[in-house]
């Protein structure tokens, strides 16, 4: 439907950063949750960070010390800063609305189209 649409995915090389944006309405189906997850080839999705309306977050262990999550509620945007690149990151990257501050896909109502992002060695 297009409810959510990503940009600012990429290539770099290991140790730098990039920044992905999401916009899409605060609400969709009553969802208010907003989080990004990604999918390696071969791999299962996963989720990366989640972020509640008020500001409560959680993250994946793995990505916990060099991601953040944010977002501007008054603009309708939602931010993933990425730090410290590593080859393992890479992946498709998808914006999501769910129902909880979860990492679990099936808490999630809503799924963008995706961003790339690659990360050489």
């Amino acid at each position: 439907q297009g409810q959510l649409v990503e940009s600012g995915g990429g290539s770099v090389q290991a140790g730098g950063s990039l920044r992905l944006v999401c916009t899409g309405p605060g609400y969709i189906h009553g969802n208010s949750y907003r989080g990004w997850f990604r999918q390696a080839p071969g791999k299962g999705r996963e989720g990366v960070a989640v972020i509640a309306y008020g500001g409560s977050t959680t993250y994946s262990n793995t990505v916990k010390d060099r991601f953040s999550v944010s977002r501007d509620n008054a603009k309708d945007i939602l931010y993933l800063q990425m730090n410290n690149l590593k080859p393992d990151d890479t992946a498709m990257y998808y914006c999501a609305a769910g129902r909880a501050l979860s990492l679990d896909p099936d808490y999630v109502s809503t799924w963008g189209q995706g961003a790339q992002v690659t990360v050489s060695s």
